[in-house]
């Protein structure tokens, strides 16, 4: 059975811009939930929306319109102290450009959202050990540049999932890495998933990755629309 409140739920969202004298709507009225613990694939074309949707999911963008509630609580109504701690406490963030300090270390990088809750011993401990999870143990002490890309996403990736949040919002998390790193990931996320009940959207156009999610939601031109067709495409490449 369902928890009462869901994890997330969109009430007629909409995102629009101003450009000059006119207006770009980039999401157009989108309501649904997700479940506590589901694993839900975000698809579409580039352009569509979903990373402007991810942001909003995050806590890192406000839509124009529409409510946007998690676990019950509107973030879009929250001041930016009690919005910011509650990004730090419920919402791990994977980028698809990485978004690490280029100063810090790997492990400083991962321990860094641990810092407000925990002291720093216990931080590095948590750190070095989803380090090591997504196979960096050697790379404890390398900056960003010493990274190559895939490397750079891993770290990315086990600072997202360092605080064990309620909430994992991902943007392409595997987009830069081969084809066994990526599964290993999607193995880690699976089971930190399962570990915690902790809700997962992936933002994806790779039909393997979305194959991982319990469900689809398509958007095109800023709306929901059938994920059939996506759900075709997954299906013939499993038959491959």
């Amino acid at each position: 059975m369902h928890d009462v409140t869901p994890a997330i739920e969109a009430i007629d969202l909409f995102r629009s811009l101003p450009l000059g004298s006119e207006t770009i709507s980039i999401l157009r009225g989108l309501t649904f939930r997700i479940e506590r613990g589901e694993w839900v694939a975000l698809t579409g074309p580039s352009g569509s929306g979903k990373s402007t949707l991810l942001g909003i999911l995050a806590g890192l963008d406000t839509p124009t319109s529409g409510s946007i509630l998690i676990e019950g609580v509107d973030i879009a109504k929250l001041p930016e102290r009690h919005l910011a701690r509650l990004r730090n406490s419920k919402i791990g963030v994977v980028f698809q450009s990485f978004n690490l300090i280029g100063a810090l270390t790997a492990l400083e990088n991962v321990e860094a959202p641990l810092h407000i809750h925990s002291g720093r011993a216990s931080a590095r401990a948590a750190a070095r050990e989803i380090l090591d999870r997504v196979g960096l143990s050697d790379r404890l002490h390398h900056r960003p540049h010493q990274l190559s890309g895939g490397q750079q996403q891993r770290v990315a990736i086990a600072r997202a999932l360092v605080t064990k949040p309620a909430l994992l919002v991902a943007d392409e998390p595997t987009g830069n890495l081969d084809s066994t790193t990526g599964a290993h990931v999607l193995d880690l996320i699976a089971d930190l998933r399962r570990e915690l009940n902790v809700t997962v959207i992936v933002a994806t156009h790779d039909p393997d990755v979305a194959g991982r999610a319990d469900r689809v939601l398509h958007i095109v031109d800023g709306r929901l629309t059938d994920a059939n067709v996506f759900s075709e495409s997954i299906s013939l490449v499993g038959a491959r």
